[in-house]
């Protein structure tokens, strides 16, 4: 039997984007000193608003607010003051979820589904979580008086526009540290929109600003000597490239980087519970997640049967309007990331592994891919070893799980991976043995405030989230 679903769009009217956008500066909107470039919404190509690229003169202004807001104001506010503002504007960012969620996915791509249940109230749940820790940072294991770095110079990606956003933001002000903050220069919208929750919170002037802008922004405040610590998530490229550049200065960094996930699949393991981990593990978002499960290790003797069945599940996905709620896979964020997915695949094929991809039809307009898989892959195929960022799985097999252990790491990453099996003993050990930083039993990509994120290797250095999440924004405390 073969249902159809009406169409159930959300309501664009909860939101309304202004015509231009300035950058967020010591508490208000001002011009930017440099041009100007368009937003769009991936799914459509309409153009949404218009937002300014801050130059190098808007770094140095952001950067002086920061240090003013920093030294007058924020060091000297008790943390039982500053949690009442994370939990402020963890309230508001929960009052407004529906409006968030729907910016989120116009500017994003992604389904509503995702924005409205995933990304805003983790969003929220961060801040909540951040501001309990404010007034205990004596007792949270780095030493007996920790003290904030200062000036904090953040750098968000696209994929995760507002959970990224407080991922970063919450820490370092539970910690006393101000911030300047910079989005990805195509999902600026749902940081824009913060700057509100910001003058709604009543948050001191300064204490946070936002520059809009491409990598020369970026760029521009990580080199900016003002800042004392960075905070970036995105490529690896990028990544290296700012750990050359804070080389030999006073900066300290967190780097969260890119993924080439294992999710790996023993013989023991529920088999249809596995495949719905599958799907979550490399088609939410669109795959476009740093810890996406785009490597898929079953062992050999059910290769097949778990093949089929995952082709049977991905037939029910629906790709298209991710205004829509019935939704599952939403339109790609941008032109670019579409054209490096696309090559990455013809590489795939190109090396003789064997695509299928899901039998569906996409929009005429917009960046769409339809859900991918390769069988027949080799660890040195490209699709194995180089980050896809996609809705593009490819399948391996191992006999053993110290064949799985050893696939599983050979890799220039190590951000998470997932285990299937019934027997405890066998997910300890490879826990135990993999190298990664967060490894998931039975699930895939579950995600929580009190746990730390982070990777090894290539994936980055640092931790974000929970106890462990506080550390980069502190300079540890003595016992002198």
């Amino acid at each position: 039997m073969v249902f159809e679903y009406a169409p159930a769009p959300e309501s664009r009217s909860v939101v309304s984007f202004d015509s231009s956008y300035g950058l967020f500066i010591d508490g208000e909107f001002t011009d930017g000193a440099g041009t100007t470039m368009k937003t769009i919404n991936p799914a459509t190509e309409e153009v949404l608003s218009e937002v300014s690229v801050a130059g190098e003169e808007d770094v140095d202004r952001a950067v002086a607010a920061a240090r003013k807001a920093f030294e007058k104001v924020w060091s000297r506010t008790p943390g039982s003051e500053r949690a009442k503002y994370l939990y402020r504007i963890a309230r508001i960012l929960a009052e407004r979820s529906r409006e968030f969620a729907v910016a989120e996915t116009l500017n994003n791509g992604k389904p509503i589904r995702e924005s409205r249940d995933v990304d805003v109230p983790l969003a929220s749940a961060y801040f909540f979580y951040y501001a309990g820790w404010a007034d205990k940072l004596d007792h949270a294991g780095f030493g007996p008086a920790p003290r904030p770095h200062g000036v904090v110079g953040q750098v968000i990606p696209w994929n995760f526009p507002l959970l990224m956003l407080s991922w970063k933001i919450a820490p370092a002000l539970a910690t006393g540290n101000t911030v300047v903050i910079k989005p990805a220069e195509t999902t600026p919208l749902t940081a824009l929109l913060f700057a509100d929750v910001l003058r709604q919170a009543g948050l001191p002037p300064g204490v946070v600003n936002i520059l809009t802008g491409a990598g020369p922004t970026g760029a521009a405040l990580v080199a900016h000597r003002g800042v004392d610590k960075i905070a970036f998530t995105g490529s690896t490229a990028v990544g290296k490239g700012i750990a050359r550049a804070i080389a030999g200065t006073r900066k300290v960094a967190t780097l969260e980087l890119g993924g080439k996930a294992a999710n790996i699949v023993f013989d023991d393991a529920p088999i249809d519970q596995a495949v719905e981990g599958i799907v979550n593990g490399i088609f939410f978002n669109q795959g476009q997640v740093c810890c996406a499960g785009s490597r898929l290790l079953v062992q050999e003797n059910i290769h097949d049967e778990l093949v089929e069945r995952l082709k049977v599940r991905l037939g029910t996905l629906r790709v298209g309007d991710p205004m829509d709620k019935n939704t599952d896979v939403g339109a790609i964020n941008s032109a670019a990331q579409l054209q490096r997915i696309t090559d990455l695949v013809q590489a795939g094929e190109d090396e003789g592994a064997i695509r299928w991809s899901l039998d569906c039809g996409i929009p005429t307009n917009g960046f769409w891919f339809r859900p991918t898989l390769f069988t027949g892959v080799s660890q040195s195929h490209r699709i194995a070893q180089e980050e896809i960022f996609g809705p593009v799985l490819s399948v391996i097999t191992f006999r053993t799980p110290a064949e799985a252990v050893a696939k599983a790491n050979n890799t220039p990453y190590g951000l998470s991976a997932g285990i299937w099996t019934e027997k405890g003993s066998r997910i300890l050990w490879m826990a135990d043995q993999l190298r990664a930083g967060v490894v998931w039993a039975n699930t895939f990509n579950k995600f929580d405030p009190t746990s730390p994120f982070g990777g090894y290797k290539e994936s980055g250095y640092g931790r974000e989230g929970g106890r462990h999440g506080l550390g980069p924004y502190l300079v540890e405390g003595t016992t002198r």
